[in-house]
């Protein structure tokens, strides 16, 4: 007799159930590994140091890149106990907010088209893999290890890879020509009429089985076959050459690139309650949504100090209300560490206005652990909206040289 449960079923269950259980299933996990470091030093009676109990990364800010790089290396064992993060000479105990600073800066770092790891495709606006940067795979693995951390620790990333990446993650790895579309518009439009031209084919799009791949300001020839650039593409053989255009775009060109963030990914995020998700909801899961509603914020926030019909109140939300979406963004990252929002929307947040009894000069206070502002009794719109704007826009790095 099988034992029923809801998971057997995750067509029934909503996308913010299956990130609950998938947070659960974390936690679960955490407690056991560091349960196991516990019984492992008390059985040897050592010391016991509770910093063991924590997945510990210590980076300095110039050397973000190659500390985070050593530091998950080094302690691999350690990447399913729970994260904290210190950044080196600045002072803050880490209770959440410096784990996503870390995060947003290691991830804008990575991203950064300057960097070389990942080229921004303009047309669906994602990151794909770069085909030529192939000589460091431990970056790649160390990307997908961030994303298995964000899941993991229920960190949402700015980060903006097609839906394909979250199809492959999930082990669903039929490629097609749509997943070239997300990718790379226009050569799929130009595949797709190559499929469906009625006239002579071979005369007028004169293809051959030979791609081109651009490498660093250069042009690469490539067969996608034996000889392919002695075969000619006719009517016969077209779909044989789209078949084989897709898994050299999307397999045979970065595969050792995805094999290094796969790996990454499935060395934190190797639990089955990850199956309960379709590619799209692992996409929010990892990403979260860029959509911002502030008037859902608004909604959703609590109070403390202030009403919600004081004056400062109505004046922060008047403002903010007005503002466009770069500065709404800024302030989201200003309030919780990070410009996205999670699976549940604004509610999840559990967003916090509190009163500082301080003077006006001073500018708003943040505390991203907890997601939460503190005002000053601002007494006017325009006091609010400048100091808020000041505060929001200077918001990274807690100062300690």
């Amino acid at each position: 007799f099988e034992r029923f449960s809801f998971c057997q079923f995750p067509f029934i269950l909503s996308t913010a159930v299956k990130k609950a259980i998938i947070q659960k299933d974390s936690e679960q996990q955490m407690i056991s590994q560091a349960r196991q470091s516990l019984v492992s030093k008390v059985s040897r009676r050592q010391r016991v140091d509770m910093n063991l109990l924590f997945l510990n990364i210590k980076v300095r800010r110039a050397q973000l890149l190659s500390d985070s790089l050593e530091e998950l290396t080094r302690k691999r064992s350690d990447l399913k106990k729970k994260l904290r993060v210190t950044f080196v000479g600045e002072a803050g105990l880490d209770m959440g907010g410096l784990t996503k600073e870390w995060f947003l800066l290691l991830v804008r770092q990575v991203f950064h088209t300057d960097y070389g790891m990942f080229t921004y495709m303009k047309d669906s606006r994602c990151h794909w893999f770069s085909s030529w940067k192939c000589d460091n795979y431990s970056e790649f693995q160390l990307v997908g290890t961030l994303m298995g951390l964000a899941v993991y620790n229920s960190i949402a990333l700015d980060i903006h890879f097609p839906l394909y990446v979250c199809v492959l993650i999930n082990h669903l790895k039929k490629l097609t020509l749509e997943h070239v579309f997300v990718i790379v518009q226009e050569l799929a439009h130009g595949l797709g009429e190559l499929l469906t031209y009625d006239g002579n084919v071979e005369e007028d799009f004169y293809l051959t089985f030979q791609v081109f791949q651009e490498e660093m300001g250069v042009v690469k020839p490539y067969n996608l076959k034996p000889g392919g650039d002695k075969i000619p593409v006719t009517k016969h053989n077209r779909k044989e050459y789209v078949q084989l255009y897709v898994d050299f775009l999307l397999n045979k060109c970065i595969y050792k690139q995805f094999a290094a963030f796969y790996h990454g990914f499935h060395s934190v995020c190797a639990s089955d309650a990850l199956m309960l998700l379709r590619p799209e909801e692992v996409e929010m899961l990892v990403c979260g949504s860029p959509e911002l509603d502030m008037s859902a914020l608004q909604k959703a926030a609590q109070y403390e100090g202030y009403g919600k019909t004081d004056s400062t109140v109505r004046c922060f939300w008047d403002v903010v209300l007005a503002f466009p979406l770069e500065l709404q963004k800024k302030l989201l990252h200003f309030a919780t560490g990070s410009d996205r929002v999670p699976v549940g929307g604004m509610a999840d947040l559990n967003f916090k206005i509190s009163k500082i009894d301080v003077s006006t000069d001073w500018l708003p206070i943040s505390h991203t652990c907890f997601n939460q502002i503190c005002l000053p009794p601002y007494r006017t719109r325009k006091e609010l909206k400048h100091k808020l704007t000041i505060a929001i826009s200077n918001a990274e790095g807690f100062g300690l040289q």
